[in-house]
């Protein structure tokens, strides 16, 4: 077979150098979870492991650690995808995911071995996946079997499958058959047969794959029932809260308007916490759930007499469980807008009281302003008598003064011509003082 032939560069250099840093990864994205071509027969076990932050040192060291066993290079770090090939025929996918990982087991398996064999002779260090760090979640085991093997019948099922109801459909066109029941069975996995004689290998491991891919993720959805479980009495409660704070804003008179207030931002606060607790596990469980109807559509499911197909089975088990969620998502968030709304409400309720409270403020400020200028009318009335009267004493004694020296100055005449002119002065003066005053005060 002739060598592949490379290609000249299409680009030029220079803006081959000048590339976007995420540019390679990017256009690796959509490849980074080959499924690995699978021969029939083979057995599958598949592990999904939740990990903490913390754990990541600890996940790279164990894997390390299995490539060094088999002779492979470590993995760099912050890789995600790693490929372990751990005999010529057994393979181990790992996977790194934003909450968990996968560990993938791939093995020969020889045709016409009982199906409910369980997998042993792993060959896999000793204690190696005693030891994988992380908390189990998810733990699957496929059995995939030869063209030339029988289709399982219906005895042969009830010994593999122990779970209520049993689960099966023919897959990719009608051209494989899968059967399961979604139950944690005495090894303690989900386990899956597949029979697809008329499949190529490419095709076989993508069936694999969705069939994995559908049991992890309906695990990682159903993560957010039990917090929508736990966090419903609560929710009620904040209802029922507001419910009460509603009616008693029709009788606010009787009561304070500024303690309804209060009272309504300790319940806001409430339904604010559990908007800040709830919101990343609801919306994973609804992409979790996207991903789950997602891959079932790849199946191309059609339906065996007597058996529910696999998406009608997460229609009637996991659907409820996801719609419950987003009951539980969409409750909070209509309390967060009800409590901003009556929030709103109060607040304006109290501001019309304070403008109205205000209000009667300056009317009382211009009472008492009309009060103290006709008391400084009074006052300045008082004012002119007063210092006109001294000031006519005074034009009395000159008059006497200049009588006593022989001038015609008659005094009571004097006195007497003095006391209009000088309240007039007097009057005309203060008028005159207290106008600048006032436009003093204006500017």
């Amino acid at each position: 077979m002739a060598g592949r032939i490379t290609p000249p560069p299409l680009l030029p250099d220079d803006l081959r150098s000048r590339a976007h840093p995420l540019r390679g990864g990017l256009a690796a994205e959509v490849h980074a979870r080959p499924p690995l071509p699978l021969a029939a027969p083979a057995r599958v076990l598949h592990l999904a492991m939740m990990l903490k932050p913390e754990d990541g040192a600890a996940e790279h060291a164990h894997l390390a650690a299995l490539c060094r066993s088999c002779g492979m290079a470590e993995p760099e770090p912050g890789t995600k995808h790693v490929a372990v090939a751990l005999s010529d025929l057994a393979h181990l996918i790992w996977e790194r995911r934003t909450e968990f990982s996968t560990y993938t087991l791939y093995l020969p398996r020889s045709a016409g071995t009982a199906l409910d064999r369980p997998a042993t002779d792993l060959p896999l260090p000793a204690g190696w996946l005693d030891a994988l760090p992380g908390r189990l979640m998810v733990a699957a085991d496929v059995t995939v079997l030869d063209a030339g093997e029988a289709v399982p019948g219906q005895a042969q099922l009830e010994s593999i499958f122990d779970g209520p109801t049993m689960v099966a459909s023919r897959v990719a066109s009608g051209h494989a058959t899968v059967w399961t029941d979604f139950h944690l069975g005495a090894d303690d996995a989900v386990r899956f047969v597949l029979h697809g004689g008329a499949l190529t290998d490419a095709q076989r491991g993508r069936i694999v794959m969705r069939l994995l891919d559908i049991e992890t993720y309906r695990m990682m959805a159903l993560l957010a029932l039990p917090l929508a479980q736990q966090v419903a009495p609560r929710i009620t409660a904040l209802e029922q809260g507001l419910a009460k704070l509603s009616g008693r804003m029709v009788d606010v008179e009787h009561e304070s308007e500024q303690s309804l207030l209060l009272e309504l931002a300790g319940l806001a606060a409430e339904v604010e916490t559990l908007a800040v607790e709830t919101p990343y596990r609801f919306g994973a469980g609804r992409a979790y759930h996207a991903l789950v109807e997602r891959r079932i559509a790849e199946l191309r499911e059609t339906r065996i007499e007597g058996m529910p197909t696999i998406g009608e089975f997460m229609e009637r088990r996991l659907s409820p469980a996801m719609r419950t969620c987003i009951t539980m998502a969409e409750r909070i968030e209509g309390l967060s807008r009800r409590a901003t709304r009556m929030a709103n409400l109060l607040r304006t309720r109290v501001d019309v009281a304070l403008e109205r409270q205000n209000v009667g403020l300056l009317d009382t400020m211009n009472q008492r302003s009309r009060l103290q200028l006709r008391l400084q009318e009074t006052v300045e009335g008082l004012s002119v008598a007063a210092i006109t009267y001294y000031v006519v004493g005074l034009v009395g004694y000159a008059a006497q003064a200049l009588h006593a020296v022989g001038l015609p100055v008659d005094k009571e005449i004097a006195i007497g011509v003095a006391i209009p002119v000088v309240a007039l002065l007097v009057w005309w003066g203060l008028r005159r003082f207290r106008r600048s005053l006032q436009k003093e005060g204006l500017h």
